[in-house]
Parts: C-alpha cells; structure tokens; sequence
C-alpha cells in the first residue's frame, strides 16, 4: 500500500473538483495538505481543508493566484513556516476558455496560458529551492490529453498542456540530481465541472472512443498522482501517463 505519512502535500486548484479528490486521497495515506486557491474560492477551500483534518491530517488554506510571483512566494513561505518542508507539488490550478482558433480573443489565449502553464512555471520554481536543500521532492503537474494530441476548439488549452508536458520533462532534467522527480498526468474525459456541461450529443462521441466505454472520474486521477507522488515511484521521472480509458492509445 502507498505511504505518504507526515509528508506535506501543495495542491494548487485545491478547491475544485479534482483537487478535492487530490487533497482526500493524499489525506487518507497520510499526508498533511495545503489547498491553494484563489480568494474568490476561500469557502470551498476551506471546506476540503476540514476533509482532510477529518482524516485526522493537518491542513492549511493558503490564498493567492498562482500567476503572481508574490503570492505563490507568500503561499509558499506559510507552508515552510507552518511545516517546516514542502514534499509534494501538485500542479492543478488550470481553466478553460474555449472558441475556435480564428474567434478566439487574445485575452481568452492570454489567461489560459498564464494560469495553466506560467501558474506551474512559477510554483515549481519556488518549491525547487526548499525541495533541492532537502534533497527530496515529488513534482506532479495535472497536463492533459489535449496536450498530446490537441483538440478542436481549444487552441490555448492545449497549447498550455502541451507546454506543461514540455516543462514537466525538462524539470525532471534539471532537478533529478537532487532526488527530485516531476512527472505529469494527462487525463481524458474525466467528470468534472468543465465537462459537465457539454451537451448529450458531444459527450456521446467522447464515449464511443473510449474503449473502457465510460469516463474517468476524479479519484480515478488521484490514485495515479498518489502513485506518483510516493516513494513507490521513486524510479519514475519525466513520465507522462494518460488517465483516459484508452482515448488515445
């Protein structure tokens, strides 16, 4: 079984969906965990922060946009002063704005790609530092499959996972020395909030190319980022593993 005792865990988009099943999981193998989230988000934050203490897990709420150098600083200067380390980065924070490639506004292409990939840019930088003193460190960055194979009507999206694989890699390059690893997951059609409003007609394509024939869900994303983020895969780095039932095999 994986064994993430007493290690300090930072999820950012720790409010959402996944991150709730990011933070429950982490939890319920033993970890301490920081939710990270917008201001805007603070109730929901709190609200899987309080899950987690009920696992009998230590949690912190740490606000702040994870584009801004100052506030991923100040976020990650509370969790050092609170635990003393910071184990486990999990990249999360991201959005959509969807709209084809010839509507779509400079503003719409401008904050996808900020949040998505500048957010994780600047978090694993300010983690590197701690992790490389403490020479230990599990990076997991939450990309997608529309990064590997792109998808219509989502120009910035998969730019911005795409890049997040290509960041992901050269990481795992850079900070491997240090028993340092980051590797990232690439979902499918996970049941979230960003695929739940999709119409009948758009979700049933999805599924007829699934060859487990349903969608993921949430928790089906936690345990592999679990995996990753143990000691059991100590010997893994610079991996990109699909979360998506086949999709694209």
């Amino acid at each position: 079984m994986l064994n993430l005792t007493d290690r300090v865990a930072m999820i950012t988009g720790g409010a959402g969906g996944l991150g709730l099943a990011l933070a429950d999981r982490l939890a319920t193998l033993g970890a301490n965990v920081v939710v990270n989230d917008i201001p805007q988000a603070e109730e929901a934050a709190e609200r899987v922060a309080e899950m987690v203490r009920k696992h009998g897990r230590k949690a912190l709420v740490a606000l702040g946009s994870v584009t801004s150098a100052d506030d991923v600083g100040k976020t990650v200067d509370s969790v050092l002063e609170e635990f003393g380390k910071i184990d486990i980065l999990i990249n999360n924070a991201g959005i959509t704005r969807d709209g084809l490639l010839i509507r779509m506004s400079e503003q719409d292409w401008d904050m996808v790609l900020e949040i998505n990939l500048k957010g994780s840019f600047l978090c694993t930088k300010a983690v590197a530092r701690p992790m490389m003193k403490a020479r230990y460190g599990r990076i997991v960055n939450i990309a997608s499959v529309a990064g590997v194979m792109g998808n219509a009507g989502q120009a910035n999206y998969s730019a911005s996972k795409g890049g997040l694989i290509a960041l992901t890699k050269t990481t795992a390059k850079e900070l491997a020395s240090r028993s340092i690893t980051c590797n990232a997951v690439a979902p499918g059609f996970i049941e979230t909030r960003m695929t739940e409003v999709l119409d009948e007609q758009v979700r049933a394509q999805w599924l007829q190319n699934i060859p487990l024939g349903r969608p993921g869900t949430p928790e089906d994303v936690a345990d592999v980022v679990a995996f990753l983020a143990s000691d059991a895969a100590a010997y893994v780095t610079g991996q990109v593993l699909n979360i998506d039932g086949g999709l694209i095999m």
